[in-house]
């Protein structure tokens, strides 16, 4: 039996009428914030390059996919081969220039043979976009969000002139490295802090305020 079969087993006990009493209470709800704090103490020890550590945070994160796996399977909805099956049919479909006969010479040309067969799929399902920015888990932080807004805006070349100041942005950018954009960041949200700022919501909502910004500008020019 493997070390995933053996993992399985040990949840499903610990599950059982007759095991922990901590994880016969959980519900996925209740495990949301362990998944948080599992996935926050792996990048820990990824920023730290901490290989030892790392093994045992990534063996954290997995056992919250079996757990959850484990309770959907007690419910009839799936379980954890379901899960395992769908992640490597989307890594087969999303990569046909490894397993079909695309090509794809370039992490860039990689990431747009992903994009379209992504779209492809979603249009397929009935699930396509109608928005021009997708939706995204109200539990990314904002850092995460801002960036993915910018990344949609520069990818489809969306009319943000005025909305946000490219000028400024591309002058930052320029000889910007990792160091200097932490302190940045760091004075931004200490500054916060002392202005009695919520530096989380401030971004979010900067980043609400843009995506309205830009489709109500592109909506106006289809005369939608």
């Amino acid at each position: 039996m493997s070390a995933i079969d053996d993992l399985r087993q040990t949840l499903a006990r610990l599950r059982a009428p007759d095991g922990c009493p901590w994880d016969r209470e959980q519900t996925h709800q209740s495990l949301a914030r362990c998944l948080i704090d599992e996935c926050s103490e792996l990048l820990d020890t990824i920023d730290r390059n901490d290989l030892p550590h790392m093994r045992e945070e990534l063996g954290d994160v997995l056992v919250q996919v079996v757990f959850h796996a484990q309770l959907a399977a007690e419910r009839g909805e799936f379980n954890f081969d379901d899960v395992a099956r769908d992640i490597n049919d989307k890594l087969v479909r999303r990569h046909p220039h490894v397993f079909g006969a695309a090509q794809a010479e370039t992490s860039a040309q990689v990431i747009e043979v992903w994009e379209r067969v992504k779209a492809q799929e979603k249009a397929a399902s009935g699930k396509a976009e109608s928005r021009l920015f997708k939706q995204l888990p109200p539990r990314l932080p904002a850092l995460m969000f801002a960036e993915d807004v910018a990344k949609r805006i520069a990818k489809q070349n969306l009319p943000a002139e005025g909305i946000v100041d490219s000028a400024a942005i591309s002058g930052r950018a320029a000889g910007l490295d990792e160091a200097a954009a932490g302190r940045a960041l760091f004075e931004w949200a200490a500054a916060c802090r002392l202005a009695g700022i919520d530096p989380e919501m401030a971004l979010r909502r900067e980043c609400d305020r843009v995506m309205r910004a830009v489709e109500d500008r592109v909506a106006a020019a289809s005369g939608a």
